[in-house]
């Protein structure tokens, strides 16, 4: 009796798949080196674009390292996309900032920055997992490192091509810098309002003195005020139910 089964029916769609055992052997290898070698083509192409992207970037993280910068990427999107006069930047050494006030920064928006590598995982893991219920990009995971990242080197605006681009920039702040530099650069240009930047720049903005003379409580509001600076100022952090929870907890840990 003469057999033919070469192709099989897909249920329910009307149309003939070929089956596996009637491709030639010759013909399947050739096919398996093909995709093999596409991967290997694409998996190198991905490889290069990050090594052209750390070439490009490191001198600039290298002059961070030395040198305070006149003007960040952040200061430069708001100045030409939004037309913000961006305040001069008061910076103030790392050492002459209030220990308390430094370590309210560090407890609120990255408790472990001492300790990690520039990037937490189980953080943005959580952060994903957030923003997929969303639907948007909403939550961002980033440590201190990333946070300085995107605001010296990219823009604000919230996508997971800049969320990955910032890994890879704290990696290699984390790897030149160190933790007091990059936490010095952290506090003297991070974003606290419609063009002002820095800790002492936001001091100098809403109490017209330096960060090191103002009150405990007066450094509570500012560092509340990291989370939301654009919407909210120091007076206005009770119109936000987040906002109020820092600063809740800001009180009750460093007053």
């Amino acid at each position: 009796m003469e057999t033919r089964p070469v192709t099989k029916r897909t249920p329910g769609k009307g149309r003939f798949v070929p089956r596996m055992d009637a491709i030639p052997p010759e013909l399947r290898k050739k096919a398996a080196l093909l995709a093999r070698r596409c991967a290997l083509a694409l998996g190198s192409f991905v490889l290069w674009l990050h090594l052209l992207f750390v070439v490009a970037t490191m001198p600039l993280v290298l002059y961070c390292k030395w040198f305070d910068p006149p003007v960040t990427g952040i200061m430069l999107y708001r100045s030409v996309i939004w037309q913000w006069k961006n305040e001069p930047i008061r910076f103030v050494p790392l050492e002459k900032i209030p220990a308390r006030f430094r370590n309210m920064a560090v407890k609120v928006e990255d408790g472990s920055f001492m300790t990690h590598r520039g990037i937490l995982l189980p953080a943005l893991k959580n952060a994903w997992r957030l923003n997929k219920n969303l639907g948007e990009p909403m939550y961002g995971g980033s440590t201190i490192t990333m946070q300085t990242a995107r605001t010296l080197f990219l823009n604000p605006e919230k996508s997971y091509l800049r969320k990955y681009l910032e890994m890879i920039l704290a990696l290699e702040m984390e790897y030149v810098m160190g933790k007091d530099r990059i936490l010095e650069l952290y506090l003297n240009y991070a974003e606290w309002g419609k063009g002002v930047y820095g800790m002492n720049g936001a001091s100098w903005h809403y109490w017209k003195t330096d960060v090191g003379r103002i009150s405990t409580d007066r450094a509570v509001r500012l560092v509340t005020l990291l989370s939301s600076p654009i919407k909210y100022g120091p007076d206005t952090i009770s119109k936000s139910a987040m906002l109020r929870q820092r600063y809740a907890y800001l009180v009750k840990r460093f007053e």
